[in-house]
């Protein structure tokens, strides 16, 4: 039997966290930069902790108005200065509810450019030093997975059972009709061959390497409650378990 952890992106004004949780082992909770506040932060650790799901923070560039997924032009001082913020946040608000902080996952077009941009890896690896004893969740061969290695950060490789990926390991654009995977039956093959075979399929058809610590399903993919019900049905049958 293998055991997996599972996790998704949450707080993020789809409202849906109740139905998620109990399918998740971790979580990702908005931090006030792409979406959530204060209330929203406290009503999901609230939810998690209730079906002891793992807590992580989720900042990402402060832009509300594209939902973090675009590159910002934004100063080196402002850029941390905005990450420490949405950390300090969440921590306040974590205190408040009695949870403990099991990791920090970057969101949307942040993410994707600390796994390219090794200059943007290490400004964000600066942002979060007085974390370094909590793991990164980061996606494997990038630029942010070698950086945290040089200076002895925790990571936790990540994968994506719901997107798309192209041949040099980077997530199809969501400005692309393939981009999501929302098939329940696809998204199980998907996550079989990453966790049985190590490999995925990208979209040109070629089979690529890829590790994983950890596998995302997308609070807002529009059949998350559906994928996680079917995954969690059919996991078992290939010798899997989600380890909460």
């Amino acid at each position: 039997m293998k055991w997996i952890d599972l996790n998704s992106d949450v707080g993020e004004g789809i409202g849906n966290e109740a139905q998620l949780m109990p399918f998740l082992s971790s979580c990702n909770i908005a931090c006030g930069g792409h979406a959530g506040d204060e209330r929203t932060m406290g009503a999901t650790i609230r939810i998690a902790r209730q079906f002891n799901v793992k807590l992580g923070a989720h900042p990402g560039y402060p832009d509300k108005k594209n939902f973090g997924r675009k590159v910002m032009d934004i100063s080196t001082n402002d850029f941390i200065a905005s990450i420490q913020g949405q950390l300090a946040l969440f921590l306040k608000v974590l205190k408040e509810e009695g949870g403990e902080l099991h990791h920090i996952k970057p969101h949307g077009a942040l993410y994707n450019e600390i796994a390219r941009n090794t200059h943007l890896a290490m400004v964000f690896l600066d942002a979060v030093k007085a974390f370094d004893h909590i793991p990164i969740y980061v996606p494997f061969c990038s630029k942010i997975e070698e950086e945290a290695e040089k200076r002895g950060i925790s990571i936790k490789l990540e994968a994506f059972a719901d997107r798309n990926y192209n041949a040099d390991r980077s997530l199809v654009s969501r400005s692309e009709g393939n981009a999501l995977i929302q098939a329940p039956e696809e998204v199980l093959q998907h996550l079989l061959k990453m966790v049985h075979e190590k490999k995925i399929r990208s979209i040109q058809g070629l089979e690529i390497e890829i590790k994983a610590d950890t596998f995302c399903i997308h609070g807002d993919t529009p059949r998350a409650l559906e994928i996680l019900t079917y995954l969690h049905s059919e996991l078992p049958n290939h010798n899997i378990q989600i380890r909460k």
